[in-house]
Parts: structure tokens; C-alpha cells; sequence
């Protein structure tokens, strides 16, 4: 199991390393479901592998330029109060709770990933971006981060691309810093209620980091677009199992089902001709033209 372990912790860095997020949401039921380890110590190993990770991939935005220091920096310290501030709740939490609240918050990234992301060309508008909107939206990703020990990046990249007005290349190498601060912070405040075993720690995070590099080396040979939507789908398959796992096997069963379906039907219908969507599509469409 460990050695499945490492296997699928590159693939987290390597997803980490491509897209400045997403891969972070895998680490919490990578740990938990292949490593064995009890909700509450894989969300906090899920931090420490997250932070140290995320960290060594900003290292490159960071050399190519493509990190706005001044927001990552406010953004920060910001998501840091409140990633230490969910790592202090999450004792106080069930770990079926959190769970069940981390297969939410693995939807919302997948439909984000699936919805797309417009890449905007701005990149001087961060100095406008007010302070106050900075703390809010940091707090807010930090108490998510640190209470289910996802790196928030699928909410920080479009939030910093939308309201900073930095192009996804900036967004990405931004967030990756702010996701280190964050998840490091979280660590810290489940490190007062919960015991990790340092040894497959540092096994797992030696090689999301080796992922991470092998991600940052990709980016220019693999098309952003169509991975991040495989992962995506990926990624609601993988909380379909949470769902089983942690609540009931037929919602579970049901929401995997979906999912099957639903990829399905995008990978026909987007290399192929033979679409079944367009069949209910079409009639509305002329309908409407008439």
C-alpha cells in the first residue's frame, strides 16, 4: 500500500505542478482509503504534504516571473489566520463530518475544473485590489483549507485571475505561494490535537515533490485545457467513493454512475460526431431560430 501510495502521490504533484491546484484535493483520500490512516491524521499529513509541495513548485513560477508577491503575500497571511483557525475547529468536528464535507468541496473543484477558466491578460491590476476584499476571500479559503486539508487552489486561482486581473500563468504561480503559507498554518493548528506518522510523510511528500517537478516540466508539452477536464472527472469519481465510504453505498454508487455518464458523454461528444446530447439539443435550437 505504500508503494501504491507513492505512485499516486506523484500524480497529485504532478497535477499540482500543471494546474497550481486541484491535485491537493486527491492527498486527503489518498491517505486515508490507500494509506490507512484515521480522517483526522490524513488531513493534517494532507497539509504538510500540500505546503511543503505547493512550495517547491512556486520556486519555478517564482524564477519565470510569474508570481505577484504583493497579493500572495496579503492573500497569505490572510488564508494563514484562517487555515490555523479551521486546524484548531477540526478537533471539535466528526471525522465522518469532514469527510463527507471534503467529497462537497472535491465536487465544487471538479466543476470548476469542468466549467473552464478564462485567462485574462491584465497583470498590473493587483495593486488596485482592495485590502479588505483580501483578507475576506484569504480567511475564508484558509478556514476551508485548514479544517479539510484541501489547498484551496481551485478556489484561489479563479478568485486571483478574476480580482487581481492576473493572467492563469501569474494566478497559478501566485496561488501556489499562498497555498504553501496556508496549508503550513493549518498544519500548525492540527499539530495540537493530532499525532503524524513523520516517516510515510515524508515518503509521500518526497514524491508529490518529485511529481511537482515532473508537472512544472509538462506545462508547456500538454494541453492544460483537456487535462484539467479529465481531472476533473477524475476527481468526481474519486468523491462518489468518499460518498459510499461515508454515508450510504447506494448514493455513492449513484453519484459514480453519474459521473460514468456524464464523462461519457463530453469524451463522445467532443471527439466524435455521434453526440446523443445534440438530439435534445438541436430541436430547441431550431425552434428557436424559426
Amino acid at each position: 500500500m505504500i508503494a501504491l501510495s507513492v505512485v499516486l502521490a506523484i500524480f497529485v504533484g504532478v497535477s499540482l505542478g500543471l494546474l497550481g491546484g486541484g491535485g491537493s484535493t486527491l492527498t486527503v483520500p489518498l491517505l486515508a482509503y490507500v494509506a490507512g490512516m484515521e480522517p483526522g491524521h490524513a488531513i493534517a499529513t494532507s497539509l504538510l504534504v500540500v505546503g511543503v509541495t505547493s512550495a517547491v513548485g512556486a520556486i519555478t513560477h517564482a524564477r519565470a516571473g510569474r508570481v505577484r508577491w504583493r497579493v500572495a503575500v496579503l492573500f497569505g497571511v490572510a488564508a494563514m489566520a484562517g487555515a490555523y483557525a479551521g486546524g484548531r475547529l477540526a478537533r471539535f468536528v466528526p471525522g465522518t463530518v469532514l469527510m463527507v464535507a471534503f467529497a462537497a468541496i472535491m465536487i465544487a473543484a471538479a466543476v470548476a475544473m469542468l466549467w473552464g477558466r478564462k485567462n485574462t491578460t491584465a497583470a498590473g491590476i493587483d495593486l488596485a485590489l482592495p485590502m479588505i476584499k483580501i483578507a475576506a476571500l484569504g480567511s475564508a479559503i484558509g478556514i476551508i483549507s485548514g479544517l479539510i486539508g484541501a489547498g484551496g487552489g481551485f478556489l484561489l486561482v479563479p478568485a486571483l485571475a478574476v480580482l487581481g486581473g492576473l493572467s492563469m500563468a501569474v494566478a497559478v504561480g501566485t496561488s501556489l505561494v499562498v497555498i504553501a503559507m496556508q496549508s503550513l498554518a493549518g498544519l500548525a493548528g492540527h499539530l495540537a490535537s493530532e499525532h503524524i506518522d513523520w516517516r510515510l510523510a515524508a515518503i509521500v511528500t518526497a514524491a508529490a515533490v518529485i511529481g511537482a517537478v515532473i508537472g512544472g516540466r509538462l506545462t508547456g508539452l500538454v494541453e492544460a485545457a483537456t487535462l484539467r477536464k479529465t481531472f476533473g472527472w477524475f476527481v468526481l469519481l474519486v468523491a462518489s467513493v468518499i460518498l459510499a465510504e461515508q454515508t450510504d453505498p447506494g448514493i455513492g454508487a449513484a453519484a459514480a454512475a453519474l459521473t460514468l455518464i456524464g464523462a461519457g458523454a463530453y469524451f463522445t461528444c467532443s471527439r466524435t460526431a455521434h453526440c446523443p446530447v445534440r438530439r435534445f439539443i438541436r430541436p430547441q435550437v431550431t425552434a428557436a431560430a424559426t
